[in-house]
Formats: structure tokens, C-alpha cells, sequence
């Protein structure tokens, strides 16, 4: 039997019997409501930190604005005259960082008010990216939700660093890996030469095009600015002498034996202000910092090793990996400042934007870390530095979750990357369609054997060859 000619009339049995073919449907239109619940819980608390900034609402005796109205402004006074702060010890940043500092002085304000409005402008571009990815991602707001409530919990000291530039600065670069590559690597390779941890985020590209793409242009990047800035200022890589000078702050995990002995009466050494942070100064300091350094060094042999043995590139895996290299970097580090949660905030809201993340668990824990906090500075840090026992419970109530996050995080990474090895081991095949690797947004289910046009057209063509071979016929 001969097709129908387009505009050849057919029979009614043909009609009847063949089924519809199957149009693309589109997409839902974005509600409104869920935008309008988000952007007033931001403004709201918006308001409520630079309420806190300005000192109109107190939460303890601490001014966290001193950081940049003394601090940054006397960096930025030497920064102008063409040469890095090499003389304080307290300069422990990248050679990008001036950028950062000098900034504010192209505004017509203050110093601290034009770097304020520096940085709510930057809070704004990362709620905005957050809210775009969800809507992308088929109205997925948890991580601009998370975004919304985690920042604020930190506290006017969220504003008041530097850290939420560098973190938006992240943010940007890492929703761009899925889409964007060469961007993507310029973002983060900019990042890193604001604060040298966003370029973790390039850890979990997957292999091939795109992880080239993505680790050479990030590379090019900071090396380029990075050269131009050296050639610029002197001074550029001072940073990195003051950084390997440093001991044991008294707010990190591994300060926590410390505390635990101080408060036993264990322990005779002292807490003083030492490059730029208050750090514990005495008896086992020094072999602590090697075991933190020793840790840290373990910690990425076993990244590296994740990435060897990977079997599988979920479009969520290397936002995951990027939280989970993080989470790394912080627990073994000899120093947590309260603003490092800003960059756990911003990676972990990033994870919750893409469907088929393993780190929802890891974000709650982050949540709640940020919470105690801000009891730990600036409102409890007195009793945080004399190692009293409220300051030492909530200190270590806040170290422990970021340890168990950090180890939860990096189980699930290497589950959800293993899954194909082991069901083969198990002759088990998985029951649910797996994702292409790509886009984190786009992705679609693949479920079809074929592709669905073919399908549906040798559909039609077997209906037309039993009416062919019918004997009615």
C-alpha cells in the first residue's frame, strides 16, 4: 500500500486508527508569586544588615565596621600610591584583592559607605544569578531561598568583608560551567585572584572539551591580570610569606584540642593578635598547624583521586564537587573566619539550583553552622576567646557540623559518580533514567531507545502494513 500524498485524502478507518503524533510541550510560565515572596524576603533583610552596618541595630558591643573604615581604608591609602602593603603581616591576599579595595574610592561616598553599596550591589547580582538559575531550572528557588535567609544569619560582618564580592564573583563563574566554558574560566580564574578558592570550583568539570576549556582560560586569566597587577604594584606576591607564617586561630577546627585543654586548665599558653586574626600562641601551636597542613594535603589527594576514579558526570556534579572541595579547603584549614560561610552559602545555593544534587543534606548543615555563627562572633566571641564553657559549646557545635558537612558532602559526591561501577558489579541495571551530561537546566530525561519521531513513524508505517495485508481489504 502506497503513503498518502500530503493533501491526498484518506480514509475514515486510517484517521481513526492512527494516534496523534506527539508536539513538544512547552514550558510553564514562571509564577509570580514565588519572585514576589523572594524579592521582599530580601529586601527585608537587606535592610535589617545595613541596619546593622550603620549601628542603628546592635547584636553586641563589637563594631565588625572597623575592618573596612580602618583596615581596608589604610590599605587602600597605600594601594593608591602604586605599591602593596608589604610592611603588615596583615595583607594575607591575592594580588586581585587591591582591585577590590581600591573600588570604593571611584564612588563619591566615604569609604565605608561606598564599599557598603559595593557590596550590596554584588549581594543583589548573586540573588539575581541564583533567581535566573531557578527559573531556568523550572522555578527551582531553594537556592535562592537559601541565599535569602543564610547570609543575613551572619551577621553585619557578612557586609562588612569583602568575601560576599568574591563569593558572587564564584557564583557566577560556576552556573556558567554548564553553558558558557571559556567564561566560565575566566569568571573563576578572576575569582582566584581575588581569594585563590574559586578555583576549586573548576575540580568537577567533566573530562574532555570542557574541562580543557574551562581550566585554560581560568589559568590564562589569573595569570594575565595577575601579571599586570604585579607589574603595576609592588610588592604583588608579599601575600604568600605571611600567609605561611601564620598559627592557629582561635575559631577553627583545629583550634578546638586548645579550647577543650584551656578550659581543663591543660593548657598555659596565651591568645594574642597575630597576622591579623587572634590566634592561640604556645605549647602544641606549632604541631597543630603542621597536622592542618598535613590534612589539607590528604584532603585534596583524596579529591584527586575522586576525580581519577569518577565513572560518571552527573550536569549537577561539579557544582557538587566545588561544594565538597570547599567544605575541604575549610575544615583543615588553620584559620575559619566568620565570612568563610558566606562561600559555603553562595556554592551550596548554587548545588540547590541544579536538579539531581546530592548535597540538600549538606545545605541544611551549612544552614544551621551559619546560624552559630554569628552567636560565635561577634556576639559570643569574648567568651570564645577566654575558652569559656558557653563559648566553647557553641564553637564546637559549629566546627562539627562543618566536619560532619564536609564528610557528608564528599560521600555523596563519591556515590553519585560511582553508581554505574557498581551496578555492574551487582548485574543490577539503575530502575531510573540517568541525564546527559550538559547543562544542569536543560537536561532532559532520556528514556526513548530511538528518538521519538522514528518511533512514531514506523508506528504509522506498520498500521498502514496490517491494513495492507488485511483480507477486508
Amino acid at each position: 500500500m502506497e503513503l498518502a500524498e500530503p493533501g491526498e485524502a484518506r480514509s475514515p478507518a486510517e484517521v481513526h486508527d492512527t494516534p496523534p503524533p506527539q508536539l513538544p510541550q512547552p514550558r510553564p510560565r514562571t509564577a509570580a508569586g514565588p519572585l514576589v515572596a523572594l524579592g521582599f524576603c530580601y529586601a527585608a533583610t537587606r535592610v535589617l544588615l545595613v541596619l546593622m552596618c550603620v549601628g542603628l541595630v546592635r547584636i553586641s558591643d563589637l563594631d565588625v565596621t572597623t575592618d573596612v573604615s580602618v583596615i581596608y581604608h589604610g590599605w587602600f591609602e597605600v594601594l593608591r600610591t602604586g605599591t602593596f602593603p608589604m610592611d603588615d603581616v596583615t595583607w594575607q591576599y591575592p594580588p586581585g584583592a587591591a582591585l577590590v579595595m581600591l573600588a570604593p574610592g571611584l564612588l563619591p561616598w566615604s569609604y565605608l559607605t561606598s564599599f557598603l553599596v559595593l557590596t550590596g550591589v554584588f549581594d543583589a547580582l548573586a540573588m539575581l544569578l541564583l533567581v535566573r538559575a531557578g527559573i531556568r531550572g523550572r522555578r527551582r528557588y531553594a537556592g535562592a531561598w537559601l541565599w535569602v535567609v543564610a547570609v543575613p544569619m551572619l551577621g553585619p560582618t557578612v557586609y562588612c568583608r569583602y568575601d560576599l564580592i568574591v563569593t558572587a564573583v564564584a557564583i557566577a563563574g560556576l552556573l556558567a560551567v554548564g553553558r558558557r566554558s571559556r567564561l566560565a574560566g575566566a569568571l573563576l580564574g578572576i575569582g582566584g585572584l581575588l581569594k585563590v578558592w574559586p578555583l576549586l570550583a573548576v575540580l568537577g568539570t567533566a573530562r574532555g572539551r570542557r574541562t580543557r576549556r574551562v581550566w585554560t582560560t581560568a589559568a590564562a586569566t589569573a595569570a594575565g591580570v595577575g601579571f599586570l597587577v604585579a607589574a603595576a604594584m609592588n610588592g604583588a606576591f608579599r601575600f604568600l610569606t605571611f600567609q605561611r607564617d601564620r598559627g592557629v586561630e582561635v575559631e577553627s577546627l583545629a583550634a578546638l584540642p586548645i579550647h577543650w585543654a584551656r578550659l581543663a586548665g591543660h593548657w598555659e599558653g596565651k591568645v594574642a593578635l597575630n597576622y591579623g586574626s587572634v590566634e592561640f600562641l604556645g605549647p602544641w601551636v606549632h604541631s597543630i598547624a603542621q597536622v592542618s597542613v598535613a590534612a589539607t594535603v590528604l584532603g585534596f589527594g583524596w579529591l584527586l583521586v575522586w576525580r581519577l576514579r569518577a565513572q560518571v558526570w552527573q550536569p549537577a556534579t561539579p557544582y557538587d564537587a566545588a561544594l565538597a572541595a570547599l567544605l575541604v579547603f575549610t575544615v583543615t584549614s588553620r584559620v575559619i573566619s566568620p565570612q568563610y560561610l558566606v562561600w559555603l552559602i553562595g556554592l551550596a545555593a548554587v548545588c540547590l539550583t541544579a536538579r539531581g544534587t546530592t548535597q540538600r543534606p549538606v545545605a541544611v548543615l551549612i544552614l544551621l553552622a551559619s546560624g552559630l555563627t554569628v552567636m560565635e562572633f561577634p556576639v559570643m566571641f569574648g567568651p570564645v576567646t577566654l575558652s569559656t564553657p558557653s563559648g566553647v559549646a557553641v564553637l564546637t557545635a559549629r566546627n562539627l557540623l562543618l566536619l560532619g558537612a564536609a564528610l557528608h558532602s564528599c560521600g555523596r559526591l563519591w556515590r553519585s559518580t560511582r553508581q554505574y561501577e557498581e551496578a555492574e558489579e551487582e548485574e543490577w541495571e539503575p530502575s531510573e533514567p540517568q541525564t546527559r551530561v550538559g547543562d544542569p537546566f536543560e537536561a532532559e530525561t532520556v528514556a526513548y531507545s530511538v528518538r521519538p519521531g522514528i518511533a512514531f513513524e514506523q508506528q504509522f508505517l506498520d498500521h498502514l502494513d496490517r491494513d495492507d495485508r488485511s483480507p477486508h481489504r
